[in-house]
Order: structure tokens, then sequence, then C-alpha cells
């Protein structure tokens, strides 16, 4: 088999397999929502999609990764757009403005979000693995914001962190009084009110 056949059964097996993922995760949603996230079961879960409860834990390690495990494809979204910034940006507007597009999808979600919103602030292991999940942005995102600061390579590195950290706090708050409001209040503004607070 040729290298360019190989390289196409592989396309053709990830897309395949992002596929089942969305379903799964799309279908655990609705019974987390019907049902309540602890009182489901993840062969409750796996008998919707018409699968075992084994083949499942094929695509995700956890139950709460059925709800946070979007993030990891988030967080590299996020990386590659602050990496596409321009150069003359400070860390904190390209940093902002990467998040635009993951803010700009929210709207055309059809309330999926705001509904994964409530289910975290509800649940404490969701929570925890929504930390996790921003930890793992940190890693992905510190380096960009790296190149944007000055002074020593070792001291920008710990600032970077910083600042991301302090980024996704504004994001998390932002989010918790959008999640409060039940979405009236626009999230991206809320974001910038936030962003705000912290700069000055």
């Amino acid at each position: 088999m040729t290298e360019t056949a190989n390289a196409r059964r592989s396309g053709l097996r990830e897309a395949t397999r992002r596929a089942v993922r969305a379903e799964i995760a799309d279908t655990a949603m609705t019974l987390f929502m019907e049902r309540g996230f602890e009182e489901t079961t993840v062969e409750q879960i796996a008998s919707a999609v018409g699968m075992s409860g084994r083949s499942v834990f094929r695509y995700f390690d956890t139950k709460e990764d059925m709800v946070v495990g979007s993030m990891e494809q988030i967080g590299h979204d996020l990386a590659a757009a602050l990496r596409a910034r321009p150069a003359e940006e400070s860390a904190w507007e390209a940093l902002r403005r990467a998040f635009d597009e993951p803010l700009r999808a929210l709207k055309q979600d059809g309330g999926i979000a705001l509904a994964r919103s409530t289910l975290l602030a509800t649940t404490p292991s969701l929570r925890a693995a929504q930390q996790q999940k921003h930890a793992q942005w940190n890693t992905l995102l510190a380096p960009a914001v790296a190149d944007r600061l000055t002074g020593p390579p070792a001291t920008r590195e710990y600032q970077a962190r910083a600042v991301v950290a302090a980024a996704l706090a504004c994001m998390d708050a932002a989010v918790a009084e959008w999640t409060a409001t039940k979405g009236r209040k626009p999230l991206a503004a809320l974001l910038d009110t936030a962003i705000a607070a912290v700069r000055e």
C-alpha cells in the first residue's frame, strides 16, 4: 500500500473516531441534562449510542471527559490562534483575541455551552476535571505568550505562565457570571470586563 493510501486510511480512521466521540459526548450531555451527571451511568450512555460500556471507554477515559474532553482541542486551537496574532500585539491583547473564535462559536451551539457550564458549576468532579484541562491550556499557551514578553528567557517563562493563569481566571469569572445570569449577559463583554479589572 502506498504512503498516500496509508495516510488516507489513517485520516479516515481519525475522522471516524472524532465522529464517534462527538456522538457519545452529545448523547452523554443530553442524558446528563435530563437525569443529572452523578445519576447517569456509563452503561446508560453506552446503551443510548448502541455500544458496550467497554467500547465507550475506548473513546473516553472517564465519564467526566465526556463533558470536558473537547477542551483539549480547544486548547490547541487557542494556541494556534495565539501564535497567528500580529507580533506587535501585547501578550494580553493577543490572548484576548485568541478567544474570539471560541466565543463566536458559543452563539451558534444551540445552548450546549451554557448547559455544560451549568453542569460544571454544580458538579465538583467536573470542576476538578476542568481545572486539569486549564493546566494543559497553560502549557500550550505560555510559550507563545513568553515570546511577547521582554527580559531573560527564564523570567519570561514563569511570567507567561502567570499571565495565562490570570487570563484563564478571568475566563472562569466571566463564565460563572454568564452561567448565573443564564446567558443573558454576553460572555465576550464579561471577559473584557474581567480582563480590564485585572490589568488595572
